[in-house]
């Protein structure tokens, strides 16, 4: 009587197990979403975590946060790709809500973000300190790159011609499309390299300069939103909550991000 109590005990433990893991399958959900590179790298190690705890599957792309290029966030919902969360510059996301393509009022900031310079590793590292050195680096660079994303568009439309350089650069600064300019500076086919500090420092073939001085400095927010008609809303607010907790802070401070607090 006693076995066959326990043989009952036993096969009820085995079949609550069989069960919760068969709710746990049930309740996965696959999520779409596109992120903007400067929070490509906190995203690429925090995910596989996501996947881990909750058994959702996230599908990953990747772009830039504006611009026209063939990859970029803009380009891609414009082509009428299907996501359920996005997550790039604050600009580009309150363009995606105008447009209509994102949810307003869901817009949850999860990183604040700042540019920086590169040099190829064992070059010398221009001085970028103050202003006026900034304005000097940037006379002299023979060739400069920045990117085709948000911090690209505030140097080429905002501060370029703030410092009076807008003209003087038309020849050596190139906008680079597609591509971190971390990888053209490291490959040597630009001398100095402008983009989020989060996007040069995984760079082993560069050495990083330094932020812009405070005063010319543009500190972006990088945001999150959830994608009109998606039908995993709520796993998308998981993954965003999942961003926001003091668990992964850490991890993102790691690359060069400074974490929201959420509110």
């Amino acid at each position: 009587m006693t076995h066959a109590l326990h043989l009952t005990r036993r096969l009820f433990v085995i079949g609550l197990g069989l069960w919760l893991a068969a709710a746990h399958i049930a309740q996965a959900a696959e999520i779409r979403v596109i992120t903007s590179g400067a929070f490509t790298e906190a995203y690429k190690k925090l995910v596989p975590e996501f996947e881990k705890q909750t058994g959702h599957q996230v599908i990953s792309s990747f772009g830039a946060s504006v611009g026209n290029a063939p990859d970029s966030i803009p380009t891609r919902f414009s082509r009428g790709e299907k996501f359920d969360l996005v997550i790039l510059s604050d600009g580009g996301l309150e363009a995606l809500v105008k447009s209509g393509k994102v949810i307003p009022g869901s817009r949850v900031d999860l990183v604040r973000s700042q540019i920086g310079a590169a040099v190829r590793k064992g070059t010398p590292k221009p001085d970028i300190s103050t202003v006026e050195a900034l304005k000097q680096t940037l006379l002299n660079a023979k060739s400069i790159a920045y990117s085709a994303s948000a911090s690209g568009t505030y140097l080429s439309t905002e501060l370029f011609p703030k410092l009076g350089v807008a003209e003087q650069l038309k020849d050596t600064a190139k906008k680079i499309m597609s591509e971190r300019v971390g990888a053209v500076v490291a490959r040597g086919d630009a001398e100095l390299g402008f983009q989020q500090v989060s996007e040069l420092i995984y760079f082993k073939e560069l050495d990083f300069v330094g932020t812009l001085p405070e005063s010319v400095q543009q500190t972006i927010f990088f945001s999150a939103g959830l994608v009109e008609g998606s039908n995993e809303q709520e796993t998308a607010k998981q993954l965003i909550r999942f961003f926001q907790s003091p668990a992964v802070a850490d991890v993102i401070r790691q690359t060069g991000l400074d974490p929201v607090p959420a509110r």
